[in-house]
């Protein structure tokens, strides 16, 4: 039900999971009323059915249904998720009938576009924060127009700065045109190039100083308004990553936040 756009990490690519996973998103999305279910999504059981007359899904209503979503600031995720209750997830919770209680969560949503609209259904453009859940847009979208709903279909169409155009199919064949550490780093986070001293510095993890950089390069942006300033820079000395760093209390100093080694390779 679900496809697109999936950011893997291999070896020494999993220590930016935390940074390369959670930007904005952007989904093709589908949403069918009549039906609500457990999940939210096709794959759960159905909870509310509800008849629709022939021409019920009126433009005007759904307009102002989809304003609401725009604009919306929280949004309460799906019981059935991976959110962490007292050190279990929320799905197992709900599937042994111990259904926790969640609070809404801060959302974003960047834009909104109605693509297709059916007799039942809609299509919709997304592009979205992190911990946006599209199937409570679904949700929220049929509250909105007084009908169950949930989501039928969900293609990721870019995560950060990787779109779906550049991507691959999985497993991966032996040539596949996989991203190298470096060139991931370059379009997603803020960049220093380090001197030998500077390098040595990491390795030592002491703080990097002025000295130790020989040249700063800003953040490659993608045409998406950006979710937050990136908190880390990407240490890098011949064109290989060599860590995170993060700002110090120091003026113009960094912190080594994680060590890598690059292997340079796909």
């Amino acid at each position: 039900m679900a496809t697109g756009v999936l950011v893997v990490l291999f070896g020494e690519a999993t220590k930016l999971s935390s940074v390369l996973t959670v930007e904005s998103k952007e989904y093709e999305a589908v949403v069918e009323f009549g039906k609500a279910t457990d999940s939210l999504d096709a794959q759960g059981k159905v909870t509310r059915a509800q008849e629709l007359a022939s021409g019920w899904l009126e433009r005007p209503a759904l307009g102002r249904a989809l304003e609401v979503e725009l604009l919306r600031e929280l949004q309460l995720p799906p019981l059935v998720s991976a959110i962490k209750i007292g050190g279990e997830r929320a799905y197992a919770l709900a599937r042994a009938g111990n259904a926790p209680e969640l609070s809404p969560r801060d959302v974003h949503v960047h834009g909104l576009e109605l693509l297709e609209v059916g007799e039942r259904s809609v299509r919709v453009r997304l592009a979205v924060s992190k911990g946006y859940y599209v199937r409570a847009f679904a949700r929220d979208l049929g509250a909105g127009l007084g009908v169950p709903a949930h989501l039928s279909s969900l293609r990721r169409l870019r995560s950060g700065a990787f779109a779906l155009g550049e991507a691959v199919a999985f497993p991966p064949s032996a040539d596949a045109p996989l991203l190298s550490l470096a060139a991931a780093v370059r379009r997603s986070l803020p960049l220093v190039e380090v001197n030998a001293e500077g390098a040595l510095r990491i390795a030592q993890g002491k703080l990097i100083r002025p000295e130790d950089i020989q040249s700063v390069a800003p953040r490659a942006t993608w045409d998406a308004e950006s979710e937050h300033e990136a908190p880390l820079t990407a240490a890098l000395q011949n064109g290989l990553v060599v860590a995170l760093l993060a700002p110090s209390e120091i003026p113009n100093h960094f912190r080594v936040k994680r060590g890598i080694a690059d292997p340079g390779s796909s």
